[in-house]
């Protein structure tokens, strides 16, 4: 058989639990001491008033010429003042301490629970054989000993019952404290991401989660040490690959000249194309290698407006080679627009959907970059003119090396996918639409 001790579902924690399981049993324990201390205090008045009684009676019996004084109600039912009644030998009553109480002499020997006129008594009963010819009732209210009972166990039991809630005070605020070092802990892990891989702190973490906290921080170093070897292994292989590269392009350069046949200008293009989209590929391989180091600059605050210029600026050869009108639209007035994130992040990101945008836009095209501001909030979209992406594959064009089928552009599959890398770190949101006016797409960065 399996226990559960935690409930299952969203609002189950360590917290709850502990409150849950131990709570009731303070509240228990409570009880069952209060109930204890009434019933040996009962125990215990009852014994003693008992001896009391029989002492008072044997008394009695043995001096006869002793007066009981005489009482009233509040001394025999506030105080518990024994009622004490003689009897001949005959059994009739001759002195009383009290005559409102009516109760006979009791036909045996002993104590005795009596019932009189709506009240309760306790009655210890001398017979005539054991005096010597009188007899002796002595008689106490029962409700004077279980108030004496009551009050002689709350004074024991009150330590107690100041103690729960302290106890259970102390137990929250216990849980309490192991609830925030675990969710500590869980905010520590949240903050960790692939660039920035850190051991969690153990300062404050109890002894009994310490050692899960441990093998987690293996796990982190792990995973940490598998993603450097990643970056450089990248790194490492785009810069083996760009030598070479390099000399197959000057080679096929020199080529040129020795093609004399429309068939072999064909293919020569076609070798043109590939060693072109291989050097891209080893460029943008380079590019991520950068992009993903670990530290490589912090963040700052960025003018967009400026990011812009610059970045259009960069990519306007690339324009002018393809005949692309590529042009900065504000349509609000100028104003100054900041970011605060890593200058190299926003400028991949502008620079990725730029030149993106360039590269699949006909010759003849028009790539607009506007910059928009609503209500306070920035936005950047870049609209051209090129094919657009099918509305099926707009969820897979962020996966590397994914490339949509019949564009026939040299691309490496890798721009977007770094573009929205770097809009995440800058805490932007990165989105893609098909225009309706016409074909072409939307790349829009807003904050997130």
């Amino acid at each position: 058989m399996k226990w559960h001790v935690f409930p299952n579902g969203p609002m189950c924690s360590l917290r709850r639990a502990l409150m849950l399981w131990l709570v009731p049993l303070f509240l228990l324990v409570g009880a069952l001491s209060a109930v204890a201390s009434y019933w040996s205090y009962s125990m215990m008045v009852s014994t003693f008033m008992d001896e009391q009684m029989q002492q008072l009676a044997t008394a009695l019996g043995d001096n006869r010429s002793i007066q009981p004084a005489p009482l009233n109600a509040e001394r025999v039912e506030k105080w518990g003042a024994y009622v004490v009644q003689t009897y001949d030998a005959k059994g009739a009553l001759q002195v009383t301490s009290w005559p409102e109480v009516r109760v006979p002499l009791q036909p045996a020997a002993g104590f005795h629970q009596v019932q009189q006129d709506g009240r309760s008594w306790r009655v210890y009963t001398l017979p005539a054989e054991a005096t010597g010819g009188a007899g002796v009732q002595v008689l106490q209210s029962d409700r004077f000993r279980a108030k004496l009972a009551a009050e002689r166990a709350g004074t024991a039991i009150a330590p107690v019952l100041l103690l729960l809630p302290l106890c259970m005070l102390a137990l929250w605020g216990v849980a309490r404290a192991m609830s925030r070092a675990l969710q500590d802990i869980g905010r520590q892990a949240a903050q960790q991401d692939e660039h920035h891989i850190s051991e969690l702190s153990v300062a404050h973490v109890p002894g009994e989660i310490a050692p899960l906290v441990a093998s987690f921080n293996s796990l982190l170093r792990r995973l940490r040490d598998a993603f450097a070897t990643q970056r450089r292994f990248v790194q490492d292989a785009a810069h083996e690959l760009r030598t070479p590269i390099a000399a197959i392009s000057l080679q096929v350069e020199n080529m040129r000249q020795d093609v004399d046949c429309q068939a072999s200008a064909e293919r020569f293009a076609q070798l043109e194309s590939g060693v072109r989209r291989a050097q891209r590929l080893v460029d943008q391989l380079l590019r991520l290698s950068r992009q993903e180091a670990v530290g490589a600059d912090g963040p700052a605050i960025v003018d967009l407006q400026s990011q812009l210029r610059e970045s259009i600026s960069t990519l306007i050869g690339l324009a002018d080679q393809r005949n692309i009108d590529l042009g900065i639209v504000a349509t609000q007035p100028a104003e100054a627009l900041t970011l605060h994130c890593a200058p190299a992040d926003l400028r991949s990101l502008l620079d990725n959907l730029i030149e993106n945008a360039l590269r699949y836009t006909p010759e003849g095209g028009v790539v607009d970059v506007r910059l928009l501001q609503d209500g306070g909030r920035m936005a950047v979209e870049v609209v051209d003119t090129g094919p657009g992406i099918p509305q099926e594959l707009l969820p897979r064009v962020f996966d590397r090396f994914f490339r949509v089928p019949g564009n026939g552009s040299n691309g490496s599959g890798l721009g977007l996918s770094i573009a929205q890398a770097a809009a995440q770190r800058c805490g932007l949101l990165l989105t893609l639409r098909n225009r309706q006016d016409r074909s072409g797409l939307i790349a829009r960065i807003e904050p997130a």
